[in-house]
């Protein structure tokens, strides 16, 4: 087991809220606003998984299929069995959602990769193309790490609408640029990514026959408007909510908005 629990409240009798990948980066710091304000009454963790933001290099070569699993084994390790599992920008949990459903109460499917967008938009084919280039993940690192081209359509300027602070950005890349083990672990996550597990999980999707909610930014440069629509048409109990001003990382756009859907999320009777 090498995912890490990064944060989690000490309120156990409340509601579970397990959160996954978000753009890659460590959950707890894009999802801090969202994370602050749901601690006060829910049950919230935040598995630190080995998307290039982990600080300790993977004893085993990380792949989507392997962080799939280890999503799953992290549930079985803490014994959850009634968890909503909340995820933003990544697939993983539709996929953990059709080959584990008996783990989750209910999934929360953020702005994310579906279908055969994946990897997702013009950034995610670079990063797949920097991964499978001798030396492009440095070079990416590198990009990215220059303040004036991060809003830039290519990098971060296509999954927020604002400005992320930069000392949070510069936390994102940390373990990137200073780590070599750390690199191997992206591009091997990157080069090992299957165009066809996100078909495969809908298809799981369409027997999880319990509430789910699906949340899209009407202005995502990277995820298709209509994904969202067909992934809460498929789901048996799944239902959209739309939101305006804001691209694919709603946690860094509309914070207080999300926490207060998904605190309704979780409070409804399913």
């Amino acid at each position: 087991m090498t995912a890490r629990s990064s944060s989690s409240s000490t309120v156990s009798s409340s509601p579970t809220l397990g959160f996954a990948r978000a753009g890659g980066a460590p959950i707890a710091t894009v999802r801090r606003g969202v994370l602050a304000d749901l601690r006060a009454d829910h049950r919230v963790i935040a598995p630190t998984l080995p998307h290039g933001a982990h600080r300790r290099p993977m004893s085993r070569p990380p792949t989507p299929d392997l962080v799939n699993e280890l999503v799953a084994e992290f549930l079985d390790r803490l014994d959850l069995t009634d968890v909503t599992l909340v995820e933003n920008d990544c697939g993983r949990a539709q996929t953990v959602a059709a080959r584990h459903p008996e783990r989750l109460a209910r999934p929360a499917l953020v702005a994310c990769e579906a279908f055969d967008n994946y990897p997702p938009g013009l950034p995610g084919k670079m990063i797949g193309a920097a991964c499978r280039a001798p030396g492009g993940v440095s070079l990416l690192v590198r990009t990215l790490g220059l303040k004036p081209l991060r809003r830039l359509p290519v990098g971060i300027g296509a999954l927020t609408k604002r400005p992320v602070p930069d000392e949070i950005v510069d936390g994102w890349l940390r373990p990137l640029r200073t780590d070599p083990a750390i690199r191997r672990d992206f591009r091997h996550y990157g080069t090992h990514v299957r165009r066809d597990e996100l078909l495969e999980a809908a298809q799981g999707l369409r027997r999880f026959d319990r509430p789910a909610l699906v949340v899209w930014a009407l202005e995502d440069l990277m995820m298709p408007r209509a994904h969202g629509r067909r992934l809460a048409e498929l789901l048996p109990q799944g239902r959209l909510v739309e939101v305006e001003d804001a691209r694919t990382l709603i946690a860094e756009d509309q914070p207080e908005l999300l926490a207060s859907l998904l605190r309704e999320f979780i409070a409804e009777k399913g």
